[in-house]
């Protein structure tokens, strides 16, 4: 069975996408995800990217780590899939809906919803103060947590350039403190209203860019006074601008491409 995909990226973070919308696809396992998303004997990907109908919404996203683990939400994904279906639209996830509002040539502005703070929202092993939790790894203290769609745990620093993420990144996403592991993010304020962000993402490791972990600093970042309502992010792979006012949902704005498209044979994989 020769299968077309879509190769696409937000600010670097690359994914694979398998349009199901109008021809379904058989199961797809973890197996399987995994193996597309490899960079050496796959397709290669940060995430694998299936697109299906939705009986509500314009259609349903759903998102594969590189470890084939599927997980709740992905804002870069959002943006490119967004530019992919060229409209407005109402997108099902398992973290929720969220909404794109204004698919362009050169990226797409998405609603990621409203943030969640409560400590078995996000989810926490046990009760603490999500805004300055009492907890801390090595140099890295006192996070804050947001979920945006996904878990999410946000450390301010004075340099994060100087943090070895790619060291202390695992041991934070696999501690028992988060059932659901988590995404670990390390930021540091670099100008009014600005922040430099690097993100260790939860089955996927390092990347170039999260679009959820930006949003969820952000706003980390304004609910402790940090910056202001309207906040850029840089990432390594670029900037977004994160849009969020308290009880409101929060607006990403950002670059997405398509890179190229392929064909490739569902057994060779299965």
């Amino acid at each position: 069975m020769r299968t077309p995909f879509i190769k696409m990226h937000g600010l670097g973070n690359d994914f694979v996408v398998l349009d199901a919308r109008e021809m379904p696809l058989p199961a797809l396992s973890a197996q399987m995800a995994s193996a597309i998303a490899d960079r050496h004997t796959g397709i290669g990907c940060d995430q694998l990217i299936v697109l299906e109908p939705s009986e509500a919404h314009a259609f349903t996203m759903r998102i594969y780590n590189s470890d084939g683990g599927e997980v709740e939400a992905c804002g870069n994904a959002t943006r490119a899939v967004a530019l992919l279906h060229g409209e407005a639209a109402t997108i099902e996830t398992a973290g929720g809906v969220v909404l794109a509002l204004e698919p362009s040539e050169g990226g797409a502005t998405v609603d990621m919803g409203k943030p969640r703070f409560e400590w078995d929202a996000i989810p926490l092993d046990y009760a603490m103060d999500t805004c300055a939790m009492p907890v801390g790894w090595g140099e890295l203290e006192n996070p804050a947590a947001v979920n945006v769609g996904n878990p999410h745990v946000i450390f301010f620093v004075e340099n994060a350039d100087a943090v070895d993420l790619a060291a202390i990144g695992p041991e934070i996403e696999h501690d028992a403190l988060f059932p659901a592991r988590v995404n670990v993010n390390v930021a540091s304020l670099v100008g009014p209203d600005h922040l430099k962000l690097h993100v260790w993402e939860r089955g996927a490791g390092l990347t170039r860019a999260c679009g959820t972990g930006a949003c969820a600093t952000a706003v980390a970042a304004i609910r402790r006074g940090l910056v202001g309502n309207r906040v850029t992010v840089t990432l390594p792979g670029g900037d977004l601008i994160i849009e969020w006012r308290e009880r409101e949902s929060i607006r990403m704005t950002g670059p997405a491409a398509e890179s190229f498209r392929g064909e490739f044979n569902w057994d060779d994989f299965a």
